[in-house]
């Protein structure tokens, strides 16, 4: 291959076979082009998209499995309250399991041949949609699509995290939250306008599109170092960062040296809790994402055309839905943007202040209509009160737990860490949406009050739990975790 001869000179990935260098091309003079960063990125984050559609699914799925009229249904009978709340909650069962295969697996075949792998289950669980006849095979469904979700979820921010640049971690890991959300709206919008069947196969294309994209992307160069494939890694981060051999030179050697010194001492799920730097980082990163959880999230997708029906504002559900998924992707859109600007810590603050806001205004619309009977007053509440709910939810406590977990960890426990800390997230989102209908039973208002409430704590947990990570790079990170603030 030719020698690199102008900064703007730089190979594409399949292209990139050998570590020549023009005649005196320095280092210094090869800017990093993040779009090469944000392009890998958005790639591996077509599969949170898919991820969107299995989360999503419930909500327009739902109403077609409980109506009288099974015209629609692959059942030939109405499904039971109790039926409803299992095929909502069983993914997060899959997604519970599925991290502590995914992780290993992405240490021993790469984060690239994982996230790969997560579309055989995405295609199976549409697959066996199609073909129910009776709820269990829903049932095994719903359980499918979790094992999917459970690798993307463990995996994905562990690939965004190695890929990026410093200055530019915040906004891919905020990625994530916005394609998922995407995801989500892709159901809303085209789930009650279609059949039952038609929304399988409009879902059921999306993780072969995924893989199709995905796959022309480079591998970690993390992984590839720390499986001693020095070449391909140095391949992929002249990739990643638009550069030269050279241009690439002392960042790769800090690479290795941080794979080199991970893999001298392997980390198992014990040194999360023995290590003082690791200890902190799992309360912090397990404490995002357990708030994340108990504000209410997953019954709020999972629900939300059944929540606006139940309100009777006046507004087709199925419309009011659409205009939450739209408020939905707009707010996590602006995310990427803000995180690196504004910070972690801020925006968790803004974001768990206002859900509880939003939270607390939903518990009193439902308490007045339950309790107090006259609700032409406040018959407008709910939609302004879920979309101020979804903004803050979109920008702060949706991508950025997410986003903190793939850069708070070291290399050698990292897979453990985001092992345990995915099949928590999946363990609390199991509990809220499955014991929801009870709750929702004794009225609605308790539910949501409650969520407001865990929205409080959350904020006093970052403002005294939380570190701010903007502008830090990995080993910073980690020198704060330890105490040193140099």
């Amino acid at each position: 291959m030719p020698a690199i001869s102008d900064k703007r000179d730089v190979p594409t990935y399949s292209e990139v076979s050998s570590f020549q260098i023009s005649d005196g091309l320095s280092r210094d003079m090869e800017p990093v082009k993040t779009g090469r960063i944000f392009l890998a990125a958005v790639a591996a984050n077509l599969s949170a998209f898919v991820v969107g559609t299995c989360l999503g699914w419930t909500s327009p799925i739902g109403p077609k499995l409980k109506s009288a009229d099974t015209s629609d249904s692959p059942l030939d009978r109405p499904i039971t309250a109790d039926e409803d709340a299992w095929i909502s909650s069983l993914i997060a069962i899959g997604a519970l399991v599925a991290p502590f295969v995914a992780g290993p697996l992405a240490d021993r075949i790469g984060r690239k041949w994982v996230l790969l792998s997560s579309s055989v289950f995405f295609v199976a669980a549409f697959l066996l949609n199609m073909v129910a006849t009776e709820v269990w095979i829903l049932y095994l469904s719903r359980l499918v699509q979790g094992f999917g979700v459970g690798f993307v979820m463990t995996v994905q921010p562990m690939y965004v995290g190695e890929i990026s640049t410093d200055n530019v971690r915040g906004a891919t890991g905020s990625l994530m939250q916005l394609f998922i959300v995407a995801g989500i709206l892709y159901d809303y919008a085209i789930g009650p306008f279609v059949s039952y069947q038609a929304l399988q196969w409009c879902c059921i294309v999306l993780p072969l599109i995924s893989n199709t994209v995905f796959f022309f992307m480079p591998e970690s160069p993390y992984y590839l170092a720390g499986k001693g494939r020095k070449t391909d890694a140095m391949r992929s981060l002249q990739f990643l960062r638009g550069q030269s051999a050279e241009g690439v030179h002392d960042e790769m050697t800090l690479i290795q040296a941080n794979v080199e010194e991970a893999m001298s001492s392997k980390g198992t799920v014990m040194d999360l809790i023995q290590n003082p730097s690791n200890r902190k980082a799992l309360l912090i990163c397990g404490g995002l994402i357990c708030f994340q959880q108990l504000s209410g999230i997953n019954v709020v997708l999972f629900n939300s055309q059944s929540i606006f029906a139940s309100a009777n504002t006046g507004l087709n559900p199925a419309v009011a839905t659409i205009i939450i998924g739209c408020v939905q992707v707009s707010a996590s859109g602006l995310t990427p943007i803000v995180a690196d600007r504004l910070g972690r810590k801020v925006l968790l603050l803004i974001s768990a202040s206002v859900m509880s806001v939003g939270l607390a205004a939903l518990g009193a619309f439902f308490y007045m209509q339950l309790v107090v009977g006259d609700i032409s007053s406040v018959v407008w509440l709910p939609v302004p009160a879920l979309i101020l709910y979804n903004i803050v939810y979109c920008t702060g406590f949706g991508p950025l737990p997410w986003a903190v977990l793939g850069e708070m960890f070291p290399a050698n426990i990292k897979s453990a860490a985001s092992s345990v800390v995915a099949s928590t997230c999946w363990t609390l989102g199991f509990l809220v949406t499955r014991y929801y209908p009870a709750l929702d039973a004794l009225g609605s208002y308790y539910a949501f009050w409650l969520f407001a409430f865990f929205c409080v704590v959350a904020f006093f947990f970052v403002l005294f739990v939380v570190m701010e990570t903007k502008g830090l790079s990995l080993q910073q990170i980690q020198d704060r975790l330890n105490g040193k603030h140099n």
